[in-house]
């Protein structure tokens, strides 16, 4: 029985509506297209399983991140590269993969809160500003950015595209991954 080789994780993290699940999609399309095989671990997902009825209090969020890294890194162990499509508001969640996942890069998708909020798809901030959502990242929670994330994307001033190019080129430098 021969060893698995260990897959590496990419964890991209920024406000809601700043544009990681968009960036997620594209990246896992062009990997595949370089026959790479990639999962993506996306929050909206893992909550319906893991907290179906989320509160998104501090105690929660620790569990769900705990989950998440703790599933990210045995897929990594057994040779899947991941994606973390989350916003993990806190550092100490991305530093606990950080930590556990050997070859790990995390990739800031920063966009200033006005433009998320202009984009706000799943109505997360109206929810905030109407008094219907008590935790949102960015408003009533803390959103701690990166210190010293391998990779910058800012999505009010680049593309999709150049976003994933981005992203790949370090990719390519770090776990060899040939874009």
């Amino acid at each position: 029985m021969s060893a698995v080789a260990e897959g590496w994780a990419v964890w991209l993290t920024g406000l809601p509506s700043s544009g990681k699940s968009t960036i997620a999609k594209a990246l896992a399309r062009r990997l595949e297209e370089l026959s790479v095989r990639v999962q993506i671990l996306e929050t909206d997902e893992l909550r319906k399983v893991l907290t179906p009825n989320p509160r998104y209090t501090e105690e929660e969020r620790d569990f769900f991140y705990n989950a998440m890294v703790y599933i990210g890194t045995l897929l990594v162990k057994n040779g899947v590269n991941v994606i973390f499509d989350a916003t993990a508001n806190r550092r100490r969640y991305r530093d606990r993969a950080r930590k556990q996942i050997r070859r790990f890069a995390e990739v800031y998708v920063k966009c200033p809160l006005k433009v998320c909020m202009e984009r706000d798809v799943k109505g997360i901030y109206k929810a905030a500003l109407e008094g219907r959502a008590k935790t949102v990242p960015g408003l009533q929670a803390p959103y701690e950015e990166p210190l010293n994330p391998e990779v910058v994307v800012e999505t009010d001033r680049m593309t999709v595209e150049e976003c994933v190019e981005r992203i790949l080129r370090e990719l390519s430098g770090l776990f060899g991954v040939e874009g």
